[in-house]
């Protein structure tokens, strides 16, 4: 057996195999690397203010649960005693119970604006991480007062900022002209006139920031958010509302009231134009106002016993329902007017809008005709919609803002454990949407690239797509049922082909299948072109052999089969471009998770059929023999004609797993990094070419041992025959087997058949290289092993007799020099001749070398060994070895434990050969054999195809009108 043969993966091994020498084999397969996979953290996720259903590539985080996003045009439907917003808001300024529901301030109910107002706090969770749940109604009314810290930003030197003593029901102004008296500034908030035009000169801000780093209370802190607070609106309300998120700080600032308002124009001026800053904190802005009564709010009715007490004073109602606008209200108003001239724009550009009176309109059919005028980019690819699923939701055009660009349904999180969702950037509803559907890749150069996620439904130009393929401007691109794009890029110059790829072929096309020519109604050919166009497929010489997944297995199982026998006259790595053309089209045409699925199946059947094979030549070559039956060795002709099914089998499946090898790298390459079954499809490619170096590991082991044994009944002529036979006159090299000594014409003969046969089998250099690298460790190793038992028990260590070994050994490798093989041969055979010359030393020069110098001349040689050649060297009749020739004291353990014989287990390993692969898939087939096995295979397929099929639908092998 051999001693380095692996079980990989549960395979079932060969079975027991003896040698008569160890052969380690040492197999590197490559590892395919599972790239990881990365998703989207939970920071990256992002929130859109639109009243509208989100459009953006990241969905929507969901809110906390303790933030309510209601409506408050939609208070009055919720009712009853779950708590309304309106209520709740309507408590904090203690309003009257008798309040109108049509008037009221901006944010009223009664305004249209106000039913849009809760809507934009769907970005609330982006600056408020955990809001508390506020306190019940008769809990806030009875609430401690509390100690606000007013920063002073610089109104006086050495004072960072003023502590002030504040109540539920203190509003903005009354805290700014206590904290002015603090400062310093004014006096006390009942003064007189001039007080009171000192207090209008200053407002109270509410300010988002972060602290520096390493500045906690030593006053490093820069403002990034800033909000002036209306004079009416309660600060300590404002704080209890909300909190900022963690990582950020929120304080309270006086500033000039003009300054204020700059600040605050400039933060969202800038956030406008780039449409970063403002989303983050207009949603709080506004919740703040409305919340700490920037705006006034219905009040409940007299019945809902939420009001005020009966006795509270018309002057605080009559301050709630008028409560001054901020500046960023003002701001709001200024967009608003925008808004309308961008709409008055519209409708003129409306057929007909110059003969129409434009008057007042419901905004959303000003919406609705803004989104109708749509044009498409010009320096961006895009997907024009053609079907849809919802036409209230789905968009006409989808730009691709990426390079790469995802469809799919999106989701909270996947499937797998609750893990975060893939990434998407255009979300799909249709049912049958996958959550990562398709990915298009489009560069800067074309063309750009469609690759389906596995098992999502897509259709290329009408045809199912299965595998990555191009995807050109104008193509169709259908996802499930219900979605249809036509892919658009206007960074090429154009609109798209002149043809568009989905028309109807013209004639003269060529059909892609042999199946499709007759089933297609869509290429403008008759039945008759298209049996023709099907006979032009079956004989033709295109590297191409189609098949359905149902005929997988009658079409490999036929190509092992005829392998197997011997059938035909194939080249011989026919077999191999056979099995090559079926990996080639499952991992073009099929899809993706075929592939793996056909390497497993397809090594199974190779590693059956040589099993089998090995079994039928251990048959025929049994290990023990009967008793009192000579064993009649083996001829070099009769081993070439045992091992050549085996070498075949060697060669044919080192080629097909170099290709199986590329196309592996090549699917984890194009695949979709995200799909969940990536690893399991690599793993079953892993098993699938263990199974492959298991039968090239064993045909190498079973053609070696074979060879090998019939070299052992060979080799002992080299040290027993003479080359100086009378009359005979000593070849030269490159000399041919025919003339060389009768004692070296065996071994010659050997090497020669082991030549020829490897060589009639096409075997891959480097295995060739590896094949009589052993031969020859094997051939080095037997014959030192016999020098060194023959001068044990008789006379043989002498001039004359080495003289004959080393004329013999030097005839062998001028021989093997002329056949290509000298360099290994020269370096296999090194120790047996370093031995050999040892005893071709003339015995005169031999008495005058001493044992140092001897051991620097054959470095090659052990202690153990060249103390056994020198102690039994014949010197002459009564001589033993002089002194000289004694080891050192420091070799002498060496000497007298030290093995005299070489192992066997000290041989090379087996290294598979890496790099492409030898088969030739491009351009037509020449040889006439193997081109009469494809037409077989072609035609086989086409019986099974026809035999699924009624019998008044069956078609005959067409044939092909002669020109």
């Amino acid at each position: 057996m051999l001693s380095g043969e692996r079980k990989e993966g549960g395979s079932p091994r060969f079975g027991k195999l003896h040698l008569p020498v160890g052969l380690w084999i040492n197999s590197p397969r490559k590892q395919l690397a599972k790239l990881g996979r990365r998703w989207p953290s939970a920071a990256s996720v992002k929130s859109s203010s639109s009243d509208t259903g989100s459009r953006s590539s990241e969905p929507l985080p969901p809110p906390p649960p303790h933030v309510e996003l209601r409506r408050v045009g939609a208070v009055k439907a919720a009712g009853g005693a779950s708590g309304s917003r309106a209520k709740r808001i309507s408590q904090l300024f203690r309003g009257s119970g008798t309040g109108t529901t049509g008037s009221g301030g901006a944010g009223g109910p009664g305004t249209p604006g106000s039913a849009q107002r809760w809507a934009s706090e769907k970005k609330l969770p982006e600056l408020a991480a955990g809001v508390a749940p506020e306190p019940p109604l008769a809990a806030r009314a009875t609430a401690p007062p509390g100690v606000l810290k007013i920063f002073g930003a610089g109104l006086a030197s050495g004072a960072n900022y003023k502590s002030v003593l504040a109540t539920a029901r203190s509003t903005a102004r009354e805290l700014v002209a206590e904290a002015l008296e603090r400062y310093g500034l004014a006096g006390s908030p009942g003064g007189g006139p001039g007080e009171s035009s000192c207090v209008d000169a200053f407002a109270l801000c509410d300010a988002l920031g972060r602290p520096a780093a390493g500045a906690v209370g030593n006053g490093e802190w820069r403002a990034e958010h800033l909000r002036v607070l209306g004079d009416s609106e309660r600060p300590l309300l404002v704080q209890e509302l909300w909190r900022a998120r963690p990582g950020w700080a929120r304080r309270f600032e006086l500033r000039g009231r003009e300054e204020a308002r700059r600040l605050e124009q400039e933060a969202f001026g800038a956030a406008d134009s780039d449409g970063t800053g403002a989303p983050s904190w207009r949603p709080q802005k506004n919740r703040s106002r409305a919340a700490s009564g920037g705006a006034a709010l219905a009040s409940p009715g007299p019945g809902s016993g939420s009001g005020p007490p009966a006795g509270s004073g018309g002057k605080e109602r009559s301050e709630n329902l008028s409560l001054r606008r901020s500046v960023s209200e003002l701001s709001l108003q200024g967009r608003r007017r925008r808004q309308q001239e961008r709409r008055q724009q519209a409708l003129s550009m409306a057929p007909g809008a110059a003969d129409a009176q434009i008057g007042p309109a419901d905004p959303g059919d000003f919406d609705q005709l803004t989104q109708c005028l749509i044009q498409a980019p010009s320096n961006r690819p895009y997907f024009l919609l053609l079907q849809g699923y919802q036409d209230a939701q789905d968009f006409v055009v989808y730009v691709m803002m990426r390079e790469q660009h995802v469809f799919g349904r999106g989701g909270n999180s996947s499937a797998r454990g609750g893990s975060p969702a893939p990434y998407v950037d255009t979300f799909l509803n249709a049912p049958d949407i996958l959550p990562r559907h398709c990915t298009v890749r489009a560069g800067p150069e074309p063309p750009a690239m469609v690759r389906p996620s596995r098992g999502a439904p897509v259709t290329h130009n009408g045809c199912l797509l299965l595998r990555e393929a191009e995807l050109h401007p104008g193509d169709l691109l259908g996802l499930g049922e219900h979605f249809l794009f036509m892919y658009k890029d206007p960074r090429n110059g154009g609109s798209g082909p002149a043809r568009l790829p989905w028309l109807p072929a013209r004639p003269g096309a060529t059909p892609p299948g042999p199946g499709w020519a007759f089933s297609c109604r869509l290429c403008g050919r008759g039945l008759q072109e298209r049996g023709e166009a099907l006979a032009a497929y079956l004989d033709g010489h295109e590297p191409v052999l189609r098949f359905r997944p149902r005929e997988e297995e009658a079409l490999l199982g036929e190509i092992v089969r005829a392998a197997a026998a011997g059938a035909g006259d194939l080249p011989p790595l026919g077999p191999a471009t056979l099995l090559a053309l079926c990996v080639q089209h499952s991992a073009r045409e099929l899809e993706l998770g075929h592939l793996p699925r056909l390497l497993g199946r397809l090594a199974r059947l190779i590693k059956e059929a040589v099993w089998e094979k090995i079994k039928e030549i251990g048959d025929r070559q049994p290990e023990n023999h009967p008793e009192g039956v000579p064993e009649v060795p083996l001829t070099p002709e009769a081993v070439s004609v045992e091992l050549r099914p085996l070498m075949l089998w060697m060669a044919n499946t080192t080629e097909l797993l170099s290709f199986v090898q590329e196309k592996v790298l090549e699917m984890e390459k194009e695949a979709d990094q995200e799909d969940p079954q990536l690893c399991n499809d690599l793993e079953l490619c892993d098993e699938a070419m263990a199974l492959l170096d298991e039968v090239i590991m064993c045909t190498f082991q079973q053609s070696v041992y074979y060879l090998t044994k019939t070299l052992y009944s060979t080799l002992p002529a080299l040290l027993d025959s003479n080359p100086f036979t009378a009359g005979a006159e000593l070849p030269g090299p490159g000399a041919e087997l025919g003339a060389m000594p009768p004692g070296l014409r065996p071994t010659l003969g050997v090497f020669q058949a082991a030549l020829e046969l490897t060589s009639q089998c096409e075997l891959h250099p480097d295995l060739v290289s590896q094949t009589f690298g052993y031969l020859f460790f094997f051939s080095n190793a037997s014959l030192l092993n016999s020098l060194m038992e023959r001068g044990q028990g008789r006379p043989f260590y002498q001039w004359s007799r080495a003289v004959q070994i080393r004329t013999n050994l030097d005839l062998v490798l001028d021989w093997l020099q002329g056949a290509g093989l000298g360099d290994i041969a020269t370096e296999f055979f090194r120790k047996l001749s370093m031995a050999v010359n040892l005893l071709c030393v003339p015995r005169t020069s031999l008495l005058k070398a001493s044992w140092s110098s001897l051991r620097t001349d054959h470095p090659t040689l052990t202690p153990a060994q060249l103390h056994h050649l020198l102690s039994h060297y014949q010197l002459g009749p009564g001589r033993g070895p002089p002194p000289a020739w004694d080891p050192p004291p420091a070799e002498r353990d060496a000497v007298d434990t030290g093995d005299i014989f070489e192992s066997f287990s000290s041989h090379p390993p087996l290294i598979l050969p890496l790099g492409s692969s030898r088969l030739c898939l491009t351009g037509p087939v020449t040889d006439d054999a193997l081109h009469r096995e494809l037409r077989r295979l072609r035609r086989l397929l086409w019986d099974l195809e026809q035999q699924e099929l009624p019998a008044n639908h069956r078609h005959g092998p067409p044939v092909a009108t002669p020109p």
